[in-house]
């Protein structure tokens, strides 16, 4: 008979999950030792950068991925990466050693003495078998738990005994399970939708995350074009699920209900499609509508449905109900809208690359479908103005805006890409969170760009703090960081600039290199 980590693996195979993220300890060992020659671990240094570069590469294939976690200790070190997992619905299978079984209740050292609610309330669900014949089921339940709406992540902790026991006869039927989601609007409340539709003056249409992840992009801009809508992006935004230089784009709403309200005046009918209502950040009260405006929500997520503040709220199939609804609107009712303005001039005022500039050069020169990984708080708004996304899959920034995800989840989303060129935005403040990443980049020759844009502060908290009116605070300087030489240190080429010309040729050597590259760009401080 097969022992359990045999059987555990061809479950893993009968999923593609062939991929392993991790760190070892010695709890980890007997599951590893002997992987199978199709399998792949990709070695973290950190199980931060461990988790992030998961979660990269999870969005960026548009699929589950699977980490291996040692014990208490390492799922502690992820737990900060993982709130932003929960919040973009990353299906990642997190798997952690625990101590022989028997010895658990001693608290032993390297036991999780309640390892199922170490991770809560960060997981969907999360579990320490019973007994070991119960191990390849209850890593069945974990995938497909994580992959079903609202996808997110999912915890096993498997005591290292357990891996040689006699797996049962019956744990060969989980290899053919398949599970998947039948949920679509009813043909009533589809047309109850598309009457509404119809009958407003000036509707608007606000996407989130969920467009994107599952590819729903094109359904969305068929529906604002024959609704002749504006599109905006969801607060907060952790992906792109529309073109951003689409004649409806109107840009990314602020996360304040005052500032949502002010943007949305004169809507009375605004769709919410794939995001929760609302991500809000700031603090400025107001009235969570405008006067006389309907708010309807479209997601696959129960949770972000009920607890929604404001608004009626449809719970389905994101892309089954734009593609749907695509079709039964009727087209021609409201004039087209006018073009968008051209590209604002980007140019740098002093010795360092203004942001916007940075920006602009990428639009030009960077390859049109290109994935831009973003951990640069400061520079949002110069980024959205400045650049040209069009492709699903383009964009990602921490859903929950913990530092630490940009690196390790741009290295993680380029392992996921063979053919598209990822590129890594990343602020000197948050770099040094998952700067180990760098290191996995040069062992597995993984090809992603990392721009590090070097101001010397926590740019996103200056701006806070005149937003709080909380004045000068310490801790928000960061100088004397030489990124150029940490990345060298760790195996990756890399340079610092100073100008357009110097980025431009930097990048232009880069995007040939077939290797990691870092480029250390000197830029001045903006503000989101």
């Amino acid at each position: 008979m097969a022992d359990v980590r045999d059987v555990t693996y061809e479950l893993l195979r009968s999923h593609d999950l062939t991929t392993i993220f991790g760190n070892p300890g010695s709890n980890e060992l007997p599951f590893l030792a002997g992987m199978p020659d199709d399998f792949r671990y990709v070695l973290g240094l950190h199980e931060g950068a461990v988790l992030a570069m998961a979660d990269g590469y999870a969005q960026a294939r548009g699929g589950p991925a699977l980490v291996n976690l040692h014990a208490a200790a390492g799922t502690g070190n992820a737990l900060g990466p993982l709130t932003n997992s929960v919040y973009s619905h990353s299906p990642l299978i997190i798997t952690a050693g625990q101590q022989v079984r028997s010895t658990i209740g001693q608290e032993v050292m390297l036991a999780n003495v309640d390892a199922p609610a170490l991770p809560k309330p960060l997981v969907k669900w999360s579990s320490e078998p019973a007994c070991a014949q119960d191990v390849p089921r209850s890593i069945s339940h974990a995938i497909h738990i994580a992959n079903l709406p609202a996808k997110g992540p999912v915890y096993v902790s498997v005591p290292y005994d357990d891996w040689a026991q006699e797996a049962p006869a019956e744990a060969q039927h989980l290899l053919a399970r398949r599970t998947s989601s039948a949920g679509s609007l009813s043909n009533s409340q589809l047309a109850e939708l598309t009457a509404a539709l119809d009958g407003a003056e000036r509707p608007v249409l606000v996407l989130g995350p969920e467009v994107d992840a599952e590819r729903a992009n094109g359904d969305a801009v068929r529906l604002a074009d024959r609704l002749g809508a504006p599109v905006w992006i969801a607060p907060s935004a952790s992906r792109c699920p529309f073109p951003t230089r689409h004649r409806g784009f109107r840009g990314v709403l602020p996360a304040s209900v005052q500032g949502i309200t002010d943007a949305l005046s004169g809507h009375d009918l605004i769709l919410v499609v794939g995001a929760p209502v609302f991500r809000y950040h700031q603090f400025v009260p107001g009235e969570y509508l405008p006067a006389g405006a309907r708010l309807v929500h479209l997601t696959s997520d129960p949770g972000e449905a009920a607890r929604a503040p404001v608004g009626e709220a449809l719970v389905g199939d994101v892309k089954d109900a734009l593609a749907r609804l695509a079709n039964a609107v009727a087209p021609g009712l409201r004039p087209e809208l006018p073009p968008l303005p051209e590209h604002p001039v980007a140019a740098s005022a002093g010795e360092r690359l203004n942001p916007a500039e940075l920006f602009a050069l990428l639009r030009e020169h960077a390859p049109e479908d290109a994935v831009y990984v973003k951990e640069s708080t400061a520079t949002t708004g110069d980024f959205w103005a400045q650049m040209d996304l069009s492709e699903p899959g383009s964009y990602f920034f921490p859903a929950s805006g913990g530092l630490g995800f940009g690196l390790p989840a741009a290295v993680g989303a380029q392992l996921a890409h063979e053919r598209r060129q990822v590129i890594g935005l990343i602020g000197d403040g948050s770099a040094n969170y998952g700067i180990t990443a760098l290191w996995t980049a040069a062992r597995y020759r993984i090809p992603v760009i990392v721009v590090i844009l070097k101001n010397g502060t926590y740019g996103a908290l200056r701006w806070f703090s005149k937003v709080l009116d909380a004045g000068e605070a310490p801790g928000m300087d960061v100088p004397g960081i030489d990124f150029v030489q940490i990345a060298r240190g760790y195996g990756v080429d890399a340079t610092s600039v100073r100008t357009g010309a110097e980025f431009t040729e930097a990048l232009t050597g880069a995007l040939g290199a077939g290797k990691p590259v870092l480029i250390e760009a000197e830029t001045e401080l903006t503000e989101p």
